[in-house]
This record gives C-alpha cells, structure tokens and sequence, in this order.
C-alpha cells in the first residue's frame, strides 16, 4: 500500500509541472471561435482594443514577476507565444500581460515551497484582479486567455467563473479561451482543437483517490471537473492536449495505480515538448497555433 501511495504522489506532482521551450516560432494561422458579435461600449483614450493574459506553468512564474516584462524563467512555454504577440502589434492598441504568481507545487523533494491548491488560489485571485481593473477602466477591451499546466488550471477556472455570470467581467468581454495541457479538461465541457484524445484531465481520473492522495501530497486536491463547464464561454474556449501527456490525456478509468505510474513516466517527456511537439497538431507547433488562434481574436477586435 506505501508503495501504491507513494505511485500516487508522483502521479500528483504531473498536474502542475511545466516546462518551457528554447525556441521563438513563425506565425501560422490556426482555426478558433470568434469574439461575441454584440457592439461594444466605447473605451476611453488609453485602452487598448485587446489583452492577452497568458498564465504559465509550474516554475515558469514568481509572485513578484513583471506582467509586462517577465523574467522568471525565460524557457517559459507561454513566452514562445507572448513574445511574437507582442512583436506583432502595438502596444497602445493590444496588451499583452503574463500572470505574477507563486506558480509552486509543494512535495517531498520541495517541501518549502506553497501547496498546489495555495498556489492556485493566489493565481485566481491575481488574475481575477487584472481582469476586474482592467474592464473597469476599458470597458469595451476584449480578453483572450491563455494557461500552460497550473495555468491552464488557473485560467480555466476564471473562465468558468465567467462563463457562469460569477466572474470579474462579462462574458461577451472574453473574446476566447486557450488552454494548454489542462489537468482539468473534460472533453464533455469543451472542445479539444488538437488531435483527439481518449483521457481526461488527471485531476478528474484521480478525484476518486483525493483521500489517499492528501496524506502523500497535502494540498493537492484532485477536484475533479468544473462544475457547470464553461457556461456562456463553452464556444470560445479551446483544449489542447498532446497524446499521451498523463496531464490532460489521464486514462478515465482509475485502474491500477503501477500502471498510471507507467503512464506518467512514459508521458512527462510528453508534456515537457509542447513548443517542438508536432504531434498535438496536423500542420504546426502548439506555439503557431496559440498565435495564429489569438491574432484572429485581435484583428477582430481592432477593426471594429
């Protein structure tokens, strides 16, 4: 049973690991929903017509990171995706800001650091206040939001917060969402835009074993989906999943707890590779996707 346990924790520790890549890529135009059509409120001088909020993995972040300018860890995945938006337009018509957070994982070869559920509360709350700020001084800017791993966690959240009329804007105000590797993706709550994928989020194949979890990985909750799903945002938020990747592809079946291990061991290479990967899509990176997906739901926004 100790041995079982211990399998377990390792399991745990997937949901939030992320990891970066060394490479910037070209821009390549990818397929993704459209920004709510109903006319906006006019934006005071100032704003900008769109921001991109991009919440990075575990260790890809600091609590007192620079949104704008970030330096945590520069083999951050979503920086292979921010940099070019950032590069692409100017910075008076669209925003581009990456969540300061504690981006952690508390476990036994990291005791010191902030459990995985403090980590994400921080995440929310941060996130959740750029959004509020921000649509109360821009009322007409349009969010696209984008999560790696824990961030795709965190994002996730908010959008289904917002989706369900209980969040920090309104829903027609979040032009799409992209989220990357979700330990929380439910194929029945979003669509999954890369190759399909037969698994589910880790957090939902493992919310039967959260008991025996928690005493291995104390505040790592495995809370299974999100309740309601994504709401009024279910078109606008896209899943990608690399095959494989125990993450987001966990089989939906407990099963036996040595065979999920093999599972994570054979898939953390998987998850560590979305920036080269080019199996999770047909004809480009994750990375050329994410960018030609969001640039869609820019130009949009800055022709009306």
């Amino acid at each position: 049973m100790r041995r079982v346990l211990t399998l377990l924790a390792v399991l745990v520790l997937v949901a939030a690991i992320g990891v970066g890549a060394l490479n910037h890529f070209a821009q390549r135009p990818g397929p993704g929903p459209g920004p709510d059509p109903r006319p906006a409120p006019g934006n005071p001088p100032g704003c900008v017509a769109a921001e991109v909020l991009a919440a990075p993995g575990t260790w890809e972040s600091r609590a007192d990171d620079d949104p704008l300018a970030p330096s945590a860890n520069p083999n951050s995945l979503l920086l292979t995706i921010t940099g070019p938006l950032r590069e692409a337009y100017p910075a008076e018509r669209v925003g581009v800001w990456t969540l300061p957070y504690p981006a952690q994982f508390r476990n036994i070869n990291a005791l010191q650091e902030m459990t995985y559920d403090d980590s994400q509360a921080a995440g929310r709350a941060r996130l959740e206040e750029e959004l509020r700020a921000t649509h109360e001084a821009c009322p007409a800017t349009d969010f696209i939001l984008v999560g790696f791993s824990q961030g795709a966690v965190i994002a996730g959240d908010v959008a289904a917060a917002i989706g369900a009329g209980a969040g920090p804007v309104p829903a027609e105000r979040v032009a799409g969402v992209a989220l990357i590797a979700d330990g929380r993706r439910d194929p029945a709550q979003s669509a999954t835009v890369s190759v399909p994928v037969a698994g589910v989020g880790l957090e939902l194949a493992l919310a039967p074993l959260n008991a025996a979890v928690q005493p291995i990985v104390p505040g790592a909750t495995m809370r299974g989906p999100r309740p309601g799903g994504f709401g009024e945002l279910t078109d606008r938020v896209a899943q990608i999943c690399a095959p494989a990747d125990v993450v987001c592809d966990a089989p939906p079946a407990i099963g036996d707890a040595l065979a999920r291990a093999r599972d994570y061991a054979g898939g953390n290479a998987v998850h560590a590779a979305y920036a080269t990967n080019p199996e999770v899509f047909p004809d480009a990176t994750t990375p050329e996707w994410v960018i030609g997906w969001a640039r869609g739901l820019i130009d949009a926004a800055l022709a009306r």
